[in-house]
């Protein structure tokens, strides 16, 4: 019983039974107020272009100026005929045929017209209809009507493409991403859970918790939705989930592990339990603040999809960290200490000693720091060289891993038409200039062909051909003129926003990145009393960050096929490897700093928190990584390269930089990591009394 103790609370005995019941009854009050907002989360989730779009770009003003006109902003579509051997009189009768028939079914802005290519296989017919208005269900039930009419016959193929199908085929993906993506999340958690705690039973709480703080954040985030207009996307809300079960479940290994090692000195569950969050609770809290502050630096970006994810992801994290300190402390103390069983913590008991990974780890980093940590930062820097061989700029019909019926249609064109352009740019000019904007538009260098269409609330829509194939060079050349050349105009369309998210998402990074930076590194100053341990960790995630960029410029082409990098995929990976990343040397140097208050000399506090926090850490690396490979699974692009590259660098910071780095960096620094705190001084030693003088008895 040498480690055993019993700690009063000074709560008396009906108290300790009282407050978790007290918790336990709040959380349901609360879930049962939050039902039913949770459950319209997804009837606010909105995934058009303008919900993505920057907020000041010149396209997003277009498709605003477009939802004002009448009916709305056009869907506009391309119906594309196709036979390798070449069409024949009965493939263009057919095609005639189809074209009347959906003319005749929908309010067209113009009489379609057949653009036959010049070796005589493909015929397309672009269609372009106001009908839907800015209706989503509306435009998606258009296409799908297109599409039951438009049937090849005999070896004829006939795709539908165009912006419209895009906008439908990618919206079709991001409905579709909630239940698998839900599922497939509980579902790895659990699995390594169980791993973790070899209990048939105590892994089931942190996972019921993380749902539970799930289905609260979307109650949340809806709430969010109605009283500040936060945008809530396919993308947003995803992340967000991934967030609540990735965070809240690192949270819960923290304070379970705590919690049992509090049970074999403290006799009382209720009394081990505040033990153990007055332990862990500020690394905990000042985890959740840092990625909470990092999220929110998302408010500063244009792009609106980085905007909302921002509010979102704050939400996920919040509401994942008021559940592990409120409802998991509960339900583990009712429990009490057969939730751990077969590995049930026995009041008194001692941990068996026996040499663990990250002991024999640490002392090879304590007996050559410097080593250790030069060839660290060689490996690191060496990896992020392969950043410089990331594929260009993502194409929008290259944004699917599989290949819908839109994007067939583009790929098409492509080989059709391959020195022309086939999607149409969008130009929106005062009523009272449309003539004189036609003719300066026909004049522009790098334009095929202009028509005026639409004119409505002081505005009128031209759509612009240019004789580049689509997010070509030639066409963007063909923009950039048509904005330099048309005063009071804006300049819109598919193309454009490509444009425009590129552009935007390069002056977010310059904003935002630094933003983020200041913040983690103001929480970490205040936590850990320091100035060198906070920038050594910030130092370290960057690195992570740039290396983990890295390995997805040696894979994303050559291996997965990407033709693209997302443009925006730098700026939200930086994000979250900075504020996720910190949480692990936060939780490593808090112990660290709570051994040096004991007493220990940094270089053994270093060696010790690695050796009491490493299997937690690496637990929590795997389950965070887990979560975000989630995303590699699904059907977009964008997602499977945010999910790979936040992954691979949790897996980096985990089992490299914490363990390794931040340790040997420790050692090698001493006193000096806590610089200029109170611990950077050398402790005083207290000078040994000088003995009193003996009286000698006179003679």
């Amino acid at each position: 019983m040498g480690a055993a103790q019993t700690v009063r609370t000074g709560a008396p005995p009906g108290r300790r039974r009282a407050v978790p019941w007290v918790f336990l009854g709040l959380w349901i009050v609360v879930l049962a107020l939050a039902s039913p907002f949770a459950a319209k989360l997804a009837d606010v989730q909105k995934d058009r272009p303008v919900d993505y779009l920057p907020a000041s770009a010149d396209s997003t003003e277009v498709a605003k100026i477009q939802d004002q006109l009448p009916g709305g902003e056009a869907t506009e579509l391309v119906l594309v005929y196709h036979r390798d051997g070449g069409l024949t009189v009965a493939d263009r009768s057919l095609a005639g045929e189809q074209v009347r028939e959906v003319a005749g079914a929908h309010a067209l802005v113009a009489e379609p017209e057949g653009v036959p290519s010049e070796d005589g296989t493909t015929l397309i017919y672009p269609v372009a209809t106001t009908e839907p208005g800015q209706d989503e269900d509306k435009r998606d039930a258009l296409v799908e009507s297109v599409r039951e009419v438009a049937r090849g016959d005999g070896g004829l193929s006939v795709e539908v493409g165009g912006a419209g199908a895009l906008d439908t085929d990618a919206g079709e993906v991001y409905n579709s991403l909630g239940g698998p993506l839900l599922y497939t999340t509980a579902g790895v958690v659990a699995l390594l859970l169980i791993l973790i705690y070899r209990s048939p039973f105590l892994w089931l709480v942190p996972l019921a918790v993380a749902g539970v703080a799930d289905y609260f954040a979307m109650g949340v985030a809806y709430g969010l939705h109605q009283a500040f207009g936060t945008a809530v996307t396919g993308q947003s809300s995803g992340v967000m989930t991934i967030l609540v079960f990735g965070a809240g479940t690192d949270y819960a290994l923290l304070i379970v592990s705590r919690y049992r090692e509090e049970l074999r000195r403290i006799e009382r569950p209720y009394d081990a339990m505040v033990a153990a969050l007055r332990g862990c609770g500020p690394a905990v809290l000042a985890s959740s603040g840092t990625v909470a502050a990092g999220l929110l630096c998302l408010l500063a970006a244009d792009l609106n999809s980085s905007r909302g994810m921002g509010p979102l992801g704050t939400v996920g994290v919040l509401c994942a960290l008021a559940t592990m300190l409120t409802l998991l402390p509960a339900i583990l103390v009712l429990l009490g200490r057969r939730v751990f069983w077969p590995l049930v913590p026995a009041f008194g008991s001692a941990v068996k000693q026996r040499r663990s990974l990250f002991a024999a780890m640490g002392s090879s980093a304590g007996r050559r720091p410097l080593t250790v940590l030069a060839s660290g930062a060689v490996l690191l820097g060496a990896l992020a060289l392969g950043a410089f061989n990331l594929p260009g700029a993502l194409k929008q019909e290259d944004s699917f891993t599989k290949t819908p019926d839109s994007v067939s249609a583009m790929e098409t064109l492509a080989a059709a038409y391959p020195e022309q352009g086939t999607q149409p740019i969008t130009v929106m000019t005062p009523a009272g200039r449309a003539a004189e904007s036609l003719a300066d538009i026909r004049g522009t260098k790098g334009v095929e062909s202009a028509e005026k269409g639409r004119t409505g609330d002081g505005w009128t829509e031209i759509s612009v051909l240019a004789a580049a194939p689509p997010e070509s060079a030639g066409e963007t050349a063909t923009i950039e003129a048509l904005r330099d050349g048309l005063d009071g105009s804006y300049v819109g369309g598919s193309s454009a926003q490509q444009l425009d998210l590129k552009d935007t998402n390069a002056r977010d990074r310059t904003v935002v990145v630094p933003l983020v930076l200041a913040a983690v590194l103001l929480i970490l100053v205040a936590l850990l009393r320091s100035l060198v341990a906070p920038l050594l960790l910030l130092g370290a995630v960057v690195a992570v960050w740039g290396a983990s960029l890295g390995i997805a410029g040696l894979v994303f082409e050559p291996l997965f096929g990407f033709e693209g990098t997302d443009p925006g995929l730098g700026l939200l990976s930086f994000v979250f490897l900075v504020a996720l990343g910190v949480d692990y040397g936060i939780f490593l140097m808090h112990r660290m700093r709570e051994e040096c208050l004991n007493g220990a000399e940094p270089g053994t506090a270093a060696l010790t928190a690695l050796r009491t926090t490493g299997g937690v850490i690496a637990s929590a690396g795997l389950v965070l990584a887990a979560t975000f490979a989630v995303l590699t699974n699904m059907p977009l692009v964008q997602l499977v390269e945010l999910g790979f590259v936040i992954a691979v660098g949790v897996l980096l910071d985990t089992f490299l930089v914490r363990t390794y780095l931040v340790t040997s960096a420790s050692v090698a620094l001493g006193r000096k990591v806590w610089w200029p705190g109170a611990l950077s001084r050398p402790r005083a030693v207290a000078a040994a009394p000088e003995p009193e003088p003996v009286r000698v008895p006179t003679p």
